[in-house]
This record gives structure tokens, sequence and C-alpha cells, in this order.
């Protein structure tokens, strides 16, 4: 039937929003998947053409059926391939003769056997297809999609009778929590839910992309256990930065990155979650560790109101203990509470009982005589206050029963109607909620939070989320282009870096260095010390040896002509004559710098605890280059370590500004040079009171990297 006729509408477009759809393998036989996905089609109130193709039916659920897909009256726009494994390219291949402008497959895509000599893996035979027509494809391994507002259910498992229209997108690569969210009673509502699978051909990227210009989406939550398009993906992710279309995602498998990060200390470090993190920092994506998170911080975005003024929440508690875990779970999570002002705390403490104290969080119990004036009345004293950026009632919505214009809910109501920063109910144990009381608010549009942790951390990103908006953006450093062509030509010509050649390059990058020279004899290294000044350092220098204090390959505090000798003879018996002679740096703390490579994102930029503490710890941050003086100082006071760099015990502050200047030309050496670096390691680099000092560098050049920047 030849190439899809629709031209004024994308592939993609015609899949998720078909207007015609054939279902090949459609069945009578109840429990089948043919049978299945004619239910949904028909359940979902599907408005466009249905075209069931099986050559055993004349009819399947009152609709008429087709012998073969070749017989369809039109170029459909999707193709639902309920058929086997081994049946899937052909059908593929028909649906594309055909001129089926997309298709979706539940098929898992195993071959028992392997292909024929010469033949790719069945996804690629897929994929090959399906670009060949210029097919837009779901699957395989996968469950398919649900466009809401659209009525097309194109599954072939059992959806809920009704599933709640609204403002999230939520893709996964997980069948079961595309299930589990389509089938969820808490009222969250979807404009679209895509069971991604395999994405052989269409990726996570291309359906964020899709949502983006849907103006239904005004949330978009992911469930990923990989990325197979970086580039596409972030630029999907900072698209809906630009239209401020909060990004919500839940990373599985967090542990496996490392296995492929473990060349330098810094890799190692990185390892685990480091890409992700450094992804979703760069465009302000919220990471969430929990459906039940997820599902929170769901709700809480999909109410239109927005964190606009004010630093922290605001709460009302009708229990002491409650408020107290409450407060507990908050530091936990970096929740902070307004500071409100004495004329808030005066205006509160005049509604409430005798005895109790005007706070935030705030007891409002008493007597409970009236409690709900109370309530109301301090809500909205909170509300006016500067610092009251949200504002939460947390209270156990068990079951109250009708009437329901009166007590917690008719509470909730009233401040909702009479405010319009965010405001939610937060029940403390999720399995006390009662959904009718609870349907109550959400029709009215107030968030029903179910749990104090999930709870607390989903009022933590909506803070967060005005914090992304806000962040201003400052110019990031160049360095001269000479300085850049220099060490790519050096890089891309290949061979090893040895530590004196790797503190040239920090230096050229205005990263400071302590500097060294290399002597193979105990007299030269007396003569170096003096020159140098003591007291000293003494350091392996031996070829392939990359972390020298693993092998005892570190002399430090050497104070005159014997002890650098005796330091000398011990080093070069073990490790050989070379070694580098360096000043000791001055006192301060220790901390770590570098790049890193991740298979998926590239160069990452760096920065941790230093010396011992970088692997003990495991207290880090990374960023996607490049990164400005705002980002870098974002990433330093995010490490649990920060605190060192304060001053502890007597000991002076340290030059913070000067260690986020070295993060900042750290990430312009990985801007211009990171296609053609393994890894970068400085550790440590000593950050004292006047300054910061790279005392040690470890440069691994990319094995196989050549210099392609253009020339002139």
């Amino acid at each position: 039937m030849g190439e899809p006729t629709d031209g004024a509408r994308t592939a993609l477009e015609r899949m998720l929003e078909a207007r015609s759809v054939a279902v090949v393998g459609a069945s009578l036989k109840g429990g089948s998947l043919g049978h299945q996905m004619m239910v949904e089609l028909l359940r979902g109130g599907f408005e466009g053409r249905i075209y069931p193709v099986n050559p055993r039916y004349d009819e399947v659920l009152g609709v008429p059926c087709l012998p073969s897909i070749a017989d369809l009256p039109e170029a459909v726009d999707l193709a639902i391939l309920g058929v086997a494994n081994q049946r899937v390219e052909a059908a593929l291949a028909d649906a594309g003769e055909a001129g089926a402008a997309s298709a979706v497959t539940f098929s898992s895509l195993y071959e028992e056997a392997p292909p024929e000599a010469g033949l790719p893996p069945l996804a690629e035979r897929l994929a090959a297809i399906a670009r060949d027509r210029g097919m837009a494809f779901c699957g395989g391994n996968g469950m398919g999609f649900l466009n809401v507002p659209g009525k097309l259910r194109a599954t072939g498992f059992p959806t809920p009778d009704e599933i709640r229209s609204g403002p999230v997108t939520f893709v996964s690569h997980s069948g079961s929590a595309f299930a589990a969210l389509a089938f969820n009673d808490r009222g969250i509502g979807f404009d679209l839910l895509v069971s991604s699978g395999q994405e052989i051909v269409t990726t996570m990227a291309d359906y964020v992309s899709f949502a983006l210009d849907r103006e239904r989406t005004s949330v978009v939550a992911l469930l990923l256990e990989t990325v197979r398009d970086p580039d596409a993906f972030r630029s999907a992710l900072e698209a809906a930065s630009e239209r401020e279309v909060p990004v919500i995602a839940l990373v599985v498998g967090r542990t496996e990155g490392s296995k492929a990060m473990v060349t330098a200390h810094s890799g190692a470090l990185a390892g685990e979650h480091g890409a992700y993190e450094a992804l979703f920092e760069a465009t302000g994506v919220h990471e969430v560790r929990t459906l039940d998170e997820m599902a929170d911080t769901m709700e809480l975005f999909s109410s239109p109101r927005r964190v606009r003024s004010g630093r922290g929440i605001a709460s009302i508690h009708d229990s002491g203990g409650e408020r107290a875990l409450f407060v507990d779970l908050a530091q936990d999570h970096g929740v902070p509470f307004a500071e409100i002002s004495g004329a808030t705390r005066s205006a509160i403490q005049d509604t409430l009982d005798p005895g109790i104290e005007a706070a935030n969080p705030l007891d409002a119990w008493g007597t409970g005589i009236d409690a709900d004036r109370i309530f109301r009345e301090a809500f909205l004293a909170l509300h006016q206050d500067p610092d009251t950026a949200a504002m939460a009632f947390v209270v156990d919505l068990t079951r109250q029963g009708e009437p329901y214009d009166e007590g917690y809910l008719q509470v909730a109501l009233d401040v909702w109607a009479a405010t319009d920063k965010p405001f939610c109910v937060l029940s403390n144990l999720a399995s006390a909620v009662a959904l009718e009381e609870a349907a109550v608010l959400r029709r009215a549009g107030i968030p029903v939070l179910e749990g104090t942790d999930s709870g607390l951390r989903a009022l933590r990103h909506l803070l967060h989320d005005r914090e992304v908006r806000g962040r201003p953006s400052d110019d990031v450093l160049s360095v001269v282009a000479d300085v850049r062509d220099r060490w790519r030509s050096r890089l891309g010509a290949g061979g090893s870096f040895d530590e004196i050649e790797g503190q040239a390059l920090l230096a050229d990058y205005g990263i400071p260095a302590i500097g060294a020279e290399r002597v193979d004899s105990a007299d030269a290294a007396v003569a170096a010390s003096r020159g140098v000044g003591f007291p000293v350092a003494l350091k392996t220098a031996a070829p392939g040896v990359q972390h020298k204090s693993d092998v005892g390959g570190v002399v430090l505090g050497l104070d005159d002509d014997q002890a650098v000798r005796a330091a000398y003879e011990d080093v070069s018996e073990k490790l050989g004559p070379q070694v580098l002679i360096a000043p000791m740096a001055p006192p301060g703390v220790e901390m770590a710098l570098g790049i890193v490579r991740d298979p998926m994102f590239g160069p990452l930029v760096l920065v941790a605890a230093g010396g011992v503490l970088v692997e003990l710890l495991h207290d880090r941050r990374l960023a996607l280059p490049p990164v400005d003086a705002a980002g870098a100082r974002r990433l330093i006071d995010g490490l649990r370590s920060r605190r060192l760099l304060e001053g502890v015990r007597g000991s002076p502050p340290a030059d913070v500004d000067a260690l986020a200047e070295a993060v900042v030309r750290m990430s312009a050496l990985a801007t211009d040079l990171g296609d053609l670096l393994d890894a970068v390691d400085v550790n440590p680099v000593i950050v004292g009171p006047e300054g910061c000092v790279a005392v040690d560098a470890l440069v691994i050049p990319r094995a196989g990297a050549t210099d392609r920047s253009p020339v002139g």
C-alpha cells in the first residue's frame, strides 16, 4: 500500500495521537493478548478507526476483521503487533509495506536460536525495518502506551476502567511501574503513559520531547534503567528546564556504573550514580529514590501552584509527637522551615488556646474545642509571612465520614480557597489514608501526600524547583586558544603523562600546582631539596605507578640532607631510581579535583574530600562541564566535608573562593580536552587560608583518541 501519506504529522505524532489503528493478531479468545488489545481500545473509548487483523475471524468484538494488514483500506497511523517473537519481524515488515506510520510490539524479542550466519539480532533487524520505512516504534519488551485525553490505549494488558486525565507524562522502562501508576487510586492525572521497553528505535528522549510540545503536559516523570541516546536525552531535559516543566526521575540499577569507572581514584569515586547526578544537577531534574516518593512528588507538582517567594515550609499539626517526627525527618532531608516573624507569631498566638506556643511548625490542637477555627486562622497568618514558601496540613487523614463540610476536610478546603501559595495535606501513615476523604480534597485540586518521609521529600523537590528556576547564569571561563590547541595536539599524539607534565597542564589552565623536579640519585635528590628549600616531599617517578602512596612511594616532611638520603634509598630500592622532589604544600584542608569519563555522557568534573578520605568517605559531587562560578560553589557546598573548609578546632577558614575557581578552571580543561581524556586525578589539592594548590596530578589520556578539532 506504499509509504505513509499523512505528511502533516510526524511518525511519532501519528503513533501517540493515532487516528487509525490496525490490531494485528486480534482475537476472540478470552485472556489472550489479541483479545486484550481489542478490549483496551474499546474500553478506552477510542474514537478513531479500528481494524482488527486475523485471517481466522470475520469480526472481533463487533468490529469487522480483515485477513491481512495488506487488506486495510488506508495507511494506518499505528499498527499494534500482538504476535509472538518468531512472527514479529514479518508482521512489522508487512505493516511497513502497507504504509503504517508506526508500530507497537509487546514481544520480548528473544530468539531461541542464534540468527542465521550474517544476520544481526532480531532487535537490530526490526530497527532496520522501522528506520527504512520512517516508522516510530514502541518496544519491544514493553507494555505499550496510553494517551489518556486521546482515549487511545495501545496496550495488550489490563488497565482501569477510568484513568484520570491530568498534567503528568510518565515514561517508564519498567512495565510493572507503568501498570502500577495507571492503576493508582490517589487521583494522579495523566496526559501520557508510555512503557518504552527496549527502545530499539523510539527513545525516552523522543517521548519527552513530544510531551513537552503538548500543552496538557506540565509535569514529566521518568523511570529509567539507562539512556540510549545521551545527547538527545540531555537536550530534552534542557528543553524542559527552559519551559519550566518539572522533571521527576527515578533511576534503577544505580550501582552498575561503578564497574566502568575504576581507572583513577576519581573514577572509582564517581562510580555508581555520578553521571545521572551531574546531568540532573545541570538540568534541574528532581531525582527520587522510591515509587512512593515519585507519586507524592507527581501529585504535588500536579498542582499549578509553585513556590514564588519565601524560603521554607510552614506546617500545622494536631499532634506533638508527630510534629517532632516531622521535624526530625525534615532535618534529615534538608527541608527548611520558614522563620516566621514576630508579627506572625503574635497573630497566631492571639488565636491559640491558652498554654499553646506560637511556632513553626505549629502543634495547634490544644483542647480541640475550637480547633477548626484555630487551624484556619493560624494558616492564614502563616500564609502572610514573607518567609513561608509552602504550607502543609500534617494530620492523619483517617476515616471522617459525612458530613464532609466540617472537620479537617473543610479546614483544608477553606485554606486552599483563601490562599495562593502551595498547600497540601500530608498524612503521616500511608496505610491509614481514607480514600473517600482524600478524594474530596483531590477533586478540589489539593495534593494529598501519603507518608511523612515521602511527603517531606516531595516538599523538598518543590522548594528546589524554585531554586533551580531562579539560578543566575554566569559567564563560563575560556582559555587562550593556543593553550587549548597545544594540549589537544599533545594528547592527540598519544603517550603517557608523568606528574611533571600533568602539573604543567594544570598550571596552563590556571590551577595552581606545587611543581616538582625529577632526579635519579641520592646526591641529586639532596641538591634539588636544597634548591627547593626544606622541608620537601619525595615521591617515586617510576613509570606506570599511578597512585604513589598506595605502594609506599611518598615520603613527606623531609627537613634535612640526611632525611632526604634515607628516603631516597628506601623508595629507590622498592620502586627504582627516578623520584620527584617537591616543596611541601602549606597547611590546609585536603580536597580532590578531577575529570572522569562516563560512557554515556562523556567527561564529568569532580570535587571531593581529598587525601585518604577520597575513598573512605565517598564524599563527592560531579558536574557536566561547563561549570560557572555559582555552579562550582553549589558543588562544594553539597559536600559532607564542606564544614572542614570553615575551620575547625581553631584552624583558620580555608579559601573556598580559590577552590571554586579551581573547579571552574578544571571545567574549562574538561570542555577543551575532555574528548581526549579518560581521567584527571588531582589529589590532594591543599586549600588553605590564602588559596589552594594541587600537590599531585595524574593524567590518563584516552586510548586511541585523536585531535578532531577543526583547523583554524
